[in-house]
């Protein structure tokens, strides 16, 4: 009897603390996925044209640490944002708000695209207004000189 007795009262303990587990992993889980949307938001300061959730540096994984404490704590996805930024500057953002201090991170590509092409359009239209100029006979003669010197001078 004792044993059945010790048996029922595992068996209801463990019903008992089920739900409870299951309920921390499950937080845990949705913690984790917000810890990677987070950090799929913001940029590796080492890495730079990584995420912080795809770098494998060890700064990016102190900060992912960072975000996952934040999380825990209970701040909201745009707290943890703000704080980034605070931190470290726009630069962590991958994608950078809209202002002036950034718009040469906005609209630079753009400017230096227009700029080559405009390079590139004066160049091919400068090059179609030069003429070549023609020989005088003493530059006429010079050249056959020089061009039969190059015929004659491999089979001496």
């Amino acid at each position: 009897m004792p044993k059945r007795f010790a048996a029922v009262l595992m068996l209801l303990l463990a019903c008992a603390v089920c739900p409870v587990a299951h309920a921390q992993f499950a937080s845990g889980a949705n913690d984790d996925a917000r810890v990677r949307a987070i950090a799929s938001t913001l940029r590796c300061l080492v890495c730079q044209n990584q995420t912080l959730a795809d770098s494998n540096a060890d700064l990016a994984a102190d900060l992912r640490e960072r975000i996952r404490e934040q999380v825990r704590a209970g701040a909201t996805d745009d707290d943890i944002r703000a704080y980034m930024v605070r931190r470290y500057g726009d630069f962590v953002l991958y994608q950078p708000p809209l202002k002036p201090v950034t718009w040469l991170l906005w609209f630079g590509p753009f400017i230096a695209l227009v700029a080559a092409a405009l390079a590139l359009f004066a160049g091919i239209r400068r090059r179609r207004h030069v003429r070549a100029c023609a020989l005088d006979a003493q530059e006429r003669a010079q050249m056959h000189a020089l061009l039969a010197d190059t015929d004659e001078g491999p089979t001496r």
